[in-house]
């Protein structure tokens, strides 16, 4: 049988009738094999893009859908209804690229967001700005003005060029306009190296115009579609790169292991590295739990925002050890918190990140791998674990004492009277810790949002093991909390999740209230109150010594506007730690969605706030700290 009469028989197939035999035989590979599909089929352009999206593991759509993506979502109702694919429609693009980024990063599931053209792709677009600051893989799925150009089409961007959006979303990442329908194949096999890159993955676009979704490809072969790549672990095999490693840390005396989103998966290593070289370690804002906080050599949370033992090690060491980090300016507090470091050992698996810092050693390729290799060169070459505690580790132990003690004493005042309430109200601190307390002994993960909660989050956090709580640090994006939330309603195996956010944070997104219903959210958004952006309150009275236009005069009552969406718990959290626990238990005992409302204290006094303790090249600190960055010279 020729080609021609092949396509023939096929073209009276449906995309409901390849969906029902994928489903049952388990992928498109196989369906082949059995002969329940032809190798050759004639589908849609849109239809070969979920056909591609399914052959890299992507079953799960998180979608807004419009008149320029109409053709994709008949496409997806005929693949769920065979049970292949699920879509969510959501209410606000933004809250689409949240969830699919926290799906990815919590339960390591990828997805796809769909939106149409327009204010709808460039809301996506601005979402994807979390993705791509924290190296999580998605695919965003736009519509496109039609490639005919016939005219201009409503809500492309208004200018007479062609491919506007493409040269748009190439800003934030790698894109793909499908011009040509065959070209799906190339864009698939393009995205998959971004959305799956082993180094520093991000979101990849792929553009879809108007007129090109439903074009058929008369021979399609569906054995064409490129799969999930599966990349070999690099690492360095020169064995010299170790022995000059080795021969820094014989010169040290105060050496800190600093490390980042890269390191997630070298917590054993590191431990097992600084009881070895006499190190102790410092965590970056987002990655609780890489370390266990009670280890003796865990510093907590260095950086602008760092804590007082977090940023003495990094301050005071002589060599840096730096895991799997970009050296974002909050991470080393602007390129001046290593003030007494002469060299740094730089284990990154991108090379422009590896050498960030001058005087650096570059140890490239997989972070666990090049680290387990360097133990193995250092105890062949007589470095053991010692029982004696150093002068070094006898410091740091001293500080993070210290700061133990400057948490506990907030902790001890939980209640400080607020001019906003007119009554004393919770603290942060106290307020942040109660409700991670409660977390953890219920198994549950904890999201913190932008701005003040996030601040005092992490460094409030004592996790033992990684993945309890995630702080969005990358970009800070006011709302992601409560948007990520969804992703317990999407993910396979989701787990109570409490976001908390701010009243600016969760205004800005409250779709949640909506979708956590229709999708069946088992979770909790707490609302801490204190009507004002305190962070940015903050900083304006540290540079400025007044603030402006950061405080809110609306009373909003959270609780009823919660309340006014059937199937949301809405619930107040009171004004004492008893009142608070007495909500989280409410809300964890509830099957759906709940949401806390908390009026937190907003102001000077230094129990309201756990303070910072390094700097930042922002408004009129800019001079001073660049002066110390080129005087440092690092």
């Amino acid at each position: 049988m020729g080609i021609d009469s092949v396509s023939r028989v096929l073209s009276a197939q449906s995309a409901t009738e390849r969906a029902r035999c994928i489903h049952e035989y388990e992928g498109i590979a196989r369906a082949v094999s059995a002969g329940a599909l032809q190798q050759f089929q004639r589908v849609s352009v849109s239809e070969a893009l979920v056909l591609g999206l399914l052959n890299q593991g992507i079953r799960k759509y998180i979608c807004v859908f419009g008149h320029g993506s109409t053709d994709i979502a008949d496409v997806l109702a005929s693949y769920q209804d065979a049970g292949v694919v699920q879509t969510y429609n959501v209410r606000h693009e933004i809250e689409a690229a949240h969830c699919a980024t926290m799906l990815r990063w919590h339960y390591g599931e990828t997805a796809a967001v769909i939106t149409s053209i327009g204010p709808g792709a460039l809301q996506a677009l601005a979402g994807s700005l979390a993705a791509s600051s924290n190296g999580i893989g998605v695919y965003h799925i736009y519509g496109d003005e039609t490639t005919h150009d016939e005219g201009p089409n409503m809500q492309q961007i208004p200018r007479h060029e062609q491919a506007g959006f493409l040269s748009l979303v190439k800003t934030m990442g790698h894109g793909y306009q499908i011009h040509t329908p065959q070209a799906v194949f190339a864009a698939l096999r393009r995205g998959a190296a971004t959305v799956f890159n082993p180094v520093f993955a991000g979101p990849f676009y792929l553009l879809m115009p108007m007129n090109v979704q439903p074009t058929a490809i008369e021979e399609c072969n569906l054995l064409e579609f490129p799969g999930r790549p599966e990349y070999p672990t690099l690492r360095v095999d020169d064995e010299q790169v170790f022995a000059q490693a080795t021969q820094l840390v014989h010169g040290a005396q105060r050496i800190t292991i600093k490390f980042g989103g890269g390191a997630s998966g070298c917590g054993a290593e590191m431990v097992e590295l600084a009881d070895l070289i006499d190190a102790v370690i410092v965590g970056g804002a987002k990655m609780g739990g890489v370390v266990p906080y009670s280890h003796p050599r865990f510093m907590s949370v260095g950086g602008s925002k760092g804590t007082l033992c977090g940023n003495y090690a990094m301050n005071h060491a002589d060599l840096a050890i730096v895991i799997g980090a970009r050296a974002v300016c909050q991470w080393d507090c602007s390129g001046t918190a290593w003030k007494n470091a002469r060299d740094v050992i730089n284990f990154n698996s991108d090379t422009y990140d590896a050498d960030h810092y001058n005087r650096s050693l570059l140890v490239t390729g997989d972070a666990a791998a090049n680290l387990r290799r360097w133990i193995r060169y250092l105890r062949h070459n007589g470095f053991s674990q010692t029982a004696a505690e150093s002068q070094w580790l006898r410091m740091n132990r001293d500080n993070k004492r210290q700061w133990e003690e400057l948490k506990a004493l907030r902790y001890r005042s939980p209640l400080l009277f607020d001019r906003t309430w007119g009554r004393e109200v919770l603290t942060q601190p106290a307020a942040i810790r109660a409700i991670l307390q409660f977390a953890g002994e219920h198994n549950a993960v904890c999201y913190f949002d932008a701005g003040d909660v996030q601040a005092n989050g992490f460094q409030i956090a004592e996790d033992e093991v990684p993945g309890r709580t995630f702080s969005e640090t990358g970009a800070s994006y006011m709302g992601f909390a409560v948007s990520a939330l969804l992703a317990a309603a999407a993910a396979d195996r989701p787990e109570y999740t409490f976001a908390l956010s701010g009243d600016g944070s969760f205004t800005m997104n409250p779709q949640i209230l909506i979708d956590g219903v229709q999708h069946g959210v088992k979770g909790c958004v707490v609302i801490l109150d204190n009507r004002a952006m305190a962070a940015i309150t903050g900083l304006q009275y540290a540079q400025y010594g007044r603030e402006h236009a950061t405080r809110d005069t609306v009373v909003v009552d959270y609780a009823a506007l919660a309340a006014s969406v059937r199937g949301v718990n809405a619930l107040t959290g009171g004004f004492s730690p008893q009142e608070l626990l007495r909500a989280l238990q409410q809300a964890y005992d509830y099957p759906g969605l709940s949401v806390i409302h908390l009026p937190v204290y907003q102001g000077p006094h230094e129990m309201g706030g756990l303070g910072a303790f390094g700097s930042w090249n922002v408004g009129n600190w800019c001079e001073q700290v660049q002066e110390e960055h080129h005087r440092l010279g690092l």
